[in-house]
């Protein structure tokens, strides 16, 4: 027995079988030595259950022989307070990476989600939470670490908010899973970025010069089912998926309505003015197809209308206008009438009400014009 020091660890040359040096100083304290001339410091003591514990400290050259003493010193103190530093380690080395973690999400939580919303945290685990955390243990994260992070995207101000709620999830699912303890979620208290919802509502004239430009595109159009779609989005307010995969099954013709199987928000109706059926009556059907708005491929529905509708809202001066923004149009158009945001939210098929919200401005103008009638009636008496 002598004090471990750098000159007598690397002074030892390995044997036949391992070698163990004990330390002098510090009970329990040793560097064993291989046949293959591995060094390693380890600590062996009991526990106050009597348990005999060997936890390994480090390799020599990775740790020098003073920083595997210091670190024995911890571990005899907290054994002296009745902790187990080796069952620590073992608790440690289970606890997942935040690799491990999304892999886990992605195996087990994601599947309960809509398969656009898999893909969409699929990307935002790989483009930005994996680069930045991939390698760090779950419980090692805290909310400096998330707020930091969530400030490195402040100039994706969307993204960034979509990837702490992502985040501030898998967190909720790790205490679940017994990774971190409860009520340890880091992102409590990371406040979201103010996001500016686009607003932009197609006005009367350009609905018209819409119209007229999809009407002008139909002249002899061998595959006039884009057209179509355009106008669907337009007179149901659905999202664009939505009429993109709409089967003719799901149209109820006697009692005016769109039985979607699936949406965004799970199955739904949706129902339709005369305008909407009239123009599901005039639609094509393709001899096999299931689909409202045919494919280019036999059987199938269309893909993507982006390549149209770009082509089409340029020919009109429309560049700025989104697909969506056809939706937003149903639904200001029916705010502008006076319909209540309950009645509007119904008919787009919103879960919450703080959606429909942003065309609550939209409603006061009919509320002004309902009074300045009621005011009108009443001074006629006058």
């Amino acid at each position: 027995m002598q004090k471990l020091t750098k000159k007598i660890v690397e002074a030892t040359l390995p044997q036949d079988k391992d070698l163990i040096l004990w330390d002098s100083e510090i009970s329990g304290f040793m560097c064993k030595v291989t046949p293959a001339g591995r060094k390693s410091y380890f600590l062996y003591y009991r526990t106050q259950e009597k348990r005999q514990r060997r936890p390994k400290i480090g390799d020599h050259g990775v740790l020098t022989s003073e920083q595997a003493r210091s670190i024995a010193q911890q571990w005899l103190l907290q054994i002296s307070q009745g902790k187990d530093p080796s069952l620590e380690k073992q608790e440690v080395r289970v606890i997942p990476t935040m690799k491990e973690l999304a892999d886990q999400y992605m195996r087990e939580h994601a599947p309960r989600k809509k398969l656009s919303s898999q893909k969409e945290d699929k990307r935002l685990w790989d483009q930005y939470i994996l680069p930045a955390f991939g390698s760090l243990k779950v419980t090692t994260l805290d909310r400096s670490d998330i707020a930091k992070f969530h400030h490195s995207l402040q100039h994706l101000s969307t993204t960034a908010n979509r990837v702490l709620s992502l985040l501030s999830k898998a967190f909720n699912l790790a205490e679940l899973w017994g990774y971190r303890s409860n009520h340890s979620n880091p992102c409590l208290h990371v406040k979201k970025y103010s996001e500016n919802k686009r607003e932009r509502f197609l006005s009367q004239d350009e609905i018209s010069r819409l119209m007229n430009a999809l009407d002008e595109e139909e002249k002899d159009n061998p595959h006039p089912w884009p057209l179509y779609a355009i106008r669907l989005l337009l007179l149901t307010g659905c999202r664009l998926n939505e009429i993109l995969t709409l089967k003719w099954e799901e149209v109820d013709f006697a009692n005016q309505c769109l039985r979607l199987r699936d949406s965004k928000t799970g199955k739904k109706p949706v129902y339709l003015s005369s305008a909407a059926i009239d123009l599901l009556k005039a639609i094509p059907r393709e001899v096999g197809n299931p689909f409202v708005i045919c494919g280019g491929k036999e059987g199938k529905h269309l893909i993507n209308l982006q390549k149209p509708w770009r082509r089409i809202r340029a020919k009109i001066g429309l560049n700025d206008v989104r697909i969506h923004d056809l939706r937003h149009t149903f639904a200001s158009i029916a705010a502008s009438n006076g319909l209540s945001l309950p009645i509007i939210g119904a008919l787009l098929g919103h879960k919450q009400t703080q959606t429909t919200a942003r065309y609550a401005h939209l409603i006061g103008q009919s509320l002004i014009e309902a009074s300045e009638k009621i005011g009108g009636k009443i001074m006629s008496g006058r």
